[in-house]
């Protein structure tokens, strides 16, 4: 993943900002009384990213990978319009207790940018919703260049889409976040469809990083720099964050792991699950390889 790649990741600062005012108002809301889901992963399964992550004669990657962690962001359909099929197989693959994130496919968010897609829409949606109880959230990302002109599209867009698929939106024109009246547009049309606002942490682009959710679920997508030190620390640092609006209510976290070289993304997110586990007394399921 380059996105948002620098070469001297010790030249940024990466504090994490205050929490938009309105996220702290949307915690407290939360019911307390709910069971706290954390979901943490990767964003591929495949053994030519997570190299060194598969045991020698390791079969099936899914069934593997499915057994470390909880849940995966799943970039494959975004690349490919997921068929019922697949789904299906994938689905019967993993535990009981694991969740899929499938990002929507580029052919609705990339190539059309959201013009015609109602029938790819659907398409796609008809094959997803065969993950049945294990559909954690879609996803929905937006190309750089895809700017507030476009507002009517996304629109239309979120106000259609199916209400029993969990929707989340990720968008990364610089536009949507420096204008207030432009970001208070867009996270009431959020707020008011239920549709989570997208985290995103990676070294090159902090305007992304704007901690103000629409709902209350956090969707964080961490972009390593591959600098093991720094890395390690804006995890410890999301440890706190995390455990701040737990406090104030959350019940739902997504956090998925990306490097520029994936082949780390397994070894910070088992750093990242034991650090929730020790800071929270949790006992989400310890990877292998967190303790090689």
């Amino acid at each position: 993943m380059k996105f948002g790649q620098v070469q001297g990741p010790d030249l940024v600062d990466f504090t994490l900002p205050e929490d938009n005012q309105r996220t702290t108002e949307i915690l407290i809301k939360c019911n307390k009384a709910l069971p706290l889901n954390i979901y943490v992963g990767c964003a591929k399964w495949n053994r030519g990213d997570l190299k060194n992550f598969y045991p020698r004669g390791t079969k099936d990657e899914l069934t593997y990978y499915s057994s470390q962690f909880n849940s995966i962001e799943l970039n494959a359909t975004f690349y490919g319009m997921p068929e019922r099929q697949q789904v299906i197989t994938w689905r019967d693959k993993t535990p009981d207790n694991f969740r899929f994130f499938p990002k929507i496919s580029q052919n609705i968010s990339h190539l059309r940018r959201l013009n015609n897609v109602d029938e790819l829409t659907r398409e796609y949606c008809d094959a997803i919703i065969n993950f049945e109880e294990k559909l954690g959230m879609v996803f929905l990302q937006m190309r750089d260049d895809f700017k507030y002109k476009n507002f009517d599209r996304l629109k239309d867009f979120v106000e259609n889409f199916p209400r029993e698929i969990p929707l989340a939106v990720e968008l990364r024109n610089t536009e949507w976040f420096n204008n207030k009246a432009v970001s208070k547009e867009v996270f009431d049309l959020f707020e008011k469809n239920n549709i989570t606002n997208v985290l995103v942490d990676t070294a090159g682009r902090r305007d992304l990083l704007h901690m103000r959710l629409t709902t209350p679920k956090a969707f964080i997508r961490y972009v390593g720099a591959n600098h093991p030190k720094i890395d390690r620390e804006r995890l410890d640092d999301w440890v706190e964050r995390l455990k701040a609006w737990i406090e104030l209510g959350i019940r739902e976290v997504y956090f998925f792991v990306h490097q520029n070289i994936e082949v780390e993304s397994p070894l910070l997110s088992a750093y990242l699950i034991v650090k929730l586990n020790r800071e929270l007394q949790l006992s989400l399921r310890l990877p292998e390889i967190a303790v090689k």
